[in-house]
């Protein structure tokens, strides 16, 4: 089993930043076996094909305009998923997008993909998470890990 929590976004512009956020309070607040990793993405794209090949499982959480109000937390997975990469909801779609075109392209997709994202408040410059989004922060770390769950994966809180 190979599982990786990618969290991307761009820390500089506030809530653009939630992923980065989020993912490092799930490796702060919890001991995750070593078949999951967990990777900062930031703004990355293509040098990221290596890392994302054949996974059972791909947990993506990043900051996700959909028109919902803001500070709203969005889970996509089975077929919403392709419907995220079919409008721009997100800055870093178009690369994650054509990392896993690539991935499909050669037979290396990941098994499974669910997108945990929250509706932006604010993405002016400022490196802090609006008071909105970061209060809820610890759904969005909850719903990564009940993510890890359905894939059979248990996450020790740490002490």
């Amino acid at each position: 089993m190979r599982v990786v929590v990618l969290g991307i976004g761009n820390i500089l512009l506030t809530d653009e930043g939630v992923g980065v956020h989020v993912i490092e309070a799930l490796e702060r607040q919890y001991a995750l076996p070593p078949d999951v990793e967990i990777i900062d993405g930031g703004t990355c794209g293509m040098e990221m094909l290596e890392q994302l090949e054949n996974l059972d499982g791909l947990i993506v959480v990043d900051c996700v305009r959909c028109n919902q109000p803001p500070a709203t937390p969005v889970l996509l997975k089975g077929d919403d998923v392709p419907v995220f990469f079919k409008t721009k909801l997100s800055p870093h779609q178009v690369s994650l997008s054509d990392v896993l075109a690539s991935l499909e392209f050669t037979e290396r997709a990941p098994k499974s993909i669910a997108i945990v994202g929250m509706q932006p408040v604010s993405m002016a410059l400022g490196m802090e998470l609006s008071p909105e989004v970061a209060a809820r922060v610890p759904e969005l770390v909850a719903m990564a890990l009940a993510e890890l769950t359905q894939l059979g994966i248990t996450a020790e809180a740490r002490a």
